[in-house]
């Protein structure tokens, strides 16, 4: 994950929060299917372990101030898991 940076500090009440992942290895494709394939998936944003979005490499959320931790999950086309699980965890704050 490029962006945000695990301990970074944004601003904003509500902060618009860039998310930019590259990942490595794997390719996110906009298709859903129950066709898997090893190395193709999606991305799954989670805000303090609730849902936020189902996006690609480039993303913005809008964050209330306060400490946050974000995770992204490449999962794989039909929605579910890779085993084991790919995720990259950050945590950060916004300030008013």
């Amino acid at each position: 994950m490029l962006s945000p940076r695990s301990g970074e500090v944004l601003h904003g009440d509500p902060a618009t929060v860039p998310v930019v992942l590259r990942p490595s290895g794997g390719r996110v494709v906009p298709l859903t299917s129950i066709h898997l394939v090893p190395n193709e998936g999606h991305i799954h944003l989670y805000l303090d372990g609730s849902l936020e979005a189902m996006t690609g490499l480039d993303a913005s959320i809008a964050v209330q101030p306060g400490s946050h931790t974000l995770e992204t999950e490449f999962v794989a086309v039909d929605h579910g898991p890779f085993r084991p699980p790919l995720i990259v965890t950050v945590a950060f704050r916004v300030l008013p």
